[in-house]
């Protein structure tokens, strides 16, 4: 149809019988009907509605007539198509499809980009993307950080500047040997960061095939499980039995962060639900914090309910409120820094403790001296229910419970009278 369409509309003058008259220059550039004008041996113009000219070369290979454009007037000029249109002749008479050639010429250049663009992408930027990929779901700048060290540490001297697609088993197992028997858990933490850095270059198209710091099925076949080199150290706990002592001690003392350490215990709440609590989180109608599902671990909202002493607590920090946060920090519109509360610890000469370990000590006394379930104890942890049926039906979040579990635990860390706890029966 199309052939039909320009040989009806073809530009070539005949000058006498048989006789073929080429475009000129002067002709293209004056010519302005809307057409196809041939310039013979296959080359034509074609002038569209909108005034544009482009140049396209009609030839026939395997009995198949094809159409090849060779680009837009005045960029490619008269001379510049007959010659391009000369070129892709010959490949026709060499059995080549012009167009078939065109678009191989474009994959390998594609393809010879790709590559480019691969060798530049060492894995210290590819961390640092990843990284960067993953921050905003990463509640815990803490967390952000300890990946920016660890793999700054212990990846970066040997792979660091290396293209991720380079980087092969033995370039992992020389990160790794070092530090795997040395140092188990922050070694298997450094693995997990660069498995999933590589993963990341993968999926970007910086690297193919098998990944050399997967474990399983390739370096558990290399390396000692760490389970059985060294025990997962837990977090310091003070035995509860030793609460009410330490929380009188705490209690004498009047730094702001001191205060939030009291919280922290008495709320059985982590270190970062604590720094980052807001006013506007807190209701003293119904006597409970309420902390949104953005600053959860567990990405769902989790309501404490506050015992008498933490109302108290409360209310004498209102009176003294600075900004947003319950704790502020020195900084303007900033909490305390996250190693506010450790200070603490090391200032009343008790390295050996954690913030995290009390919440260990809560647990360990609701087991030891208490009746309320343990389903009861997890949720006021918030923490996730292991048994995957019993999670489905536990729409509730027991705060009713909740309520007398926590003024016990108040009254046993910080007992009013001689009767340590009032132990539910």
């Amino acid at each position: 149809m199309l052939f039909h369409a320009i040989a009806s509309k073809v530009a070539g003058k005949v000058a006498g019988k048989g006789c073929f008259v080429k475009l000129s220059p002067r002709y293209i550039k004056e010519e302005s009907k809307p057409g196809t004008y041939g310039d013979g041996d296959g080359l034509y113009l074609q002038i569209a509605k909108s005034g544009s000219k482009s140049w396209i070369y009609r030839y026939q290979i395997n009995k198949h007539r094809r159409w090849l454009g060779l680009g837009g007037f005045p960029g490619v000029s008269l001379a510049k198509a007959r010659k391009e249109k000369d070129r892709y002749k010959l490949s026709v008479k060499a059995g080549i499809d012009p167009i078939q050639e065109k678009e191989a010429n474009k994959t390998v250049l594609e393809n010879e980009k790709k590559k480019g663009i691969a060798l530049k992408q060492t894995f210290s930027l590819c961390a640092e993307a990843y990284i960067e990929s993953k921050e905003p779901e990463w509640k815990n700048r803490k967390h952000v950080q300890q990946w920016r060290n660890t793999l700054k540490t212990y990846a970066s001297p040997v792979i660091g500047e290396l293209p991720t697609a380079e980087i092969d088993l033995d370039h992992i197992l020389q990160v790794l040997n070092p530090i795997w028997l040395e140092k188990t858990e922050t070694a298997t933490r450094v693995r997990n960061r660069i498995e999933l850095v590589l993963d990341y270059a993968t999926v970007k198209g910086y690297r193919s095939g098998q990944n050399p710091a997967r474990w399983r099925g390739n370096l558990d076949k290399l390396l000692p499980k760490p389970s059985k080199i060294k025990k997962v150290k837990h977090h310091p706990a003070l035995p509860y039995e030793d609460i009410p002592a330490f929380m009188a001690t705490l209690n004498a003392r009047k730094e702001l962060a001191a205060k939030a350490l009291v919280f922290t215990i008495l709320t059985a709440a982590r270190t970062s639900e604590s720094l980052g609590a807001t006013w506007d989180e807190i209701d003293l109608e119904k006597n409970t914090w309420v902390i949104p599902a953005s600053r959860m671990k567990v990405e769902k909202e989790h309501r404490i309910p506050l015992s008498v002493p933490v109302i108290a607590l409360l209310g004498e920090l209102k009176a003294d409120k600075k900004n947003q946060f319950i704790f502020p920090g020195l900084k303007r519109d900033k909490p305390l820094s996250n190693m506010a509360m450790a200070n603490v610890l090391k200032r009343m000469e008790r390295p050996d403790l954690t913030v995290h370990g009390f919440r260990s000590t809560f647990r360990d006394w609701v087991a030891e001296r208490t009746n309320f379930p343990q389903r009861v104890a997890e949720t006021a942890l918030a923490h996730r229910l292991k048994d995957g049926a019993e999670a489905a039906y536990q729409r509730g979040d027991l705060l009713e419970k909740r309520k007398e579990l926590m003024e016990v635990w108040a009254d046993y860390c910080q007992p009013k009278t001689t009767n340590v706890a009032r132990i539910r029966a």
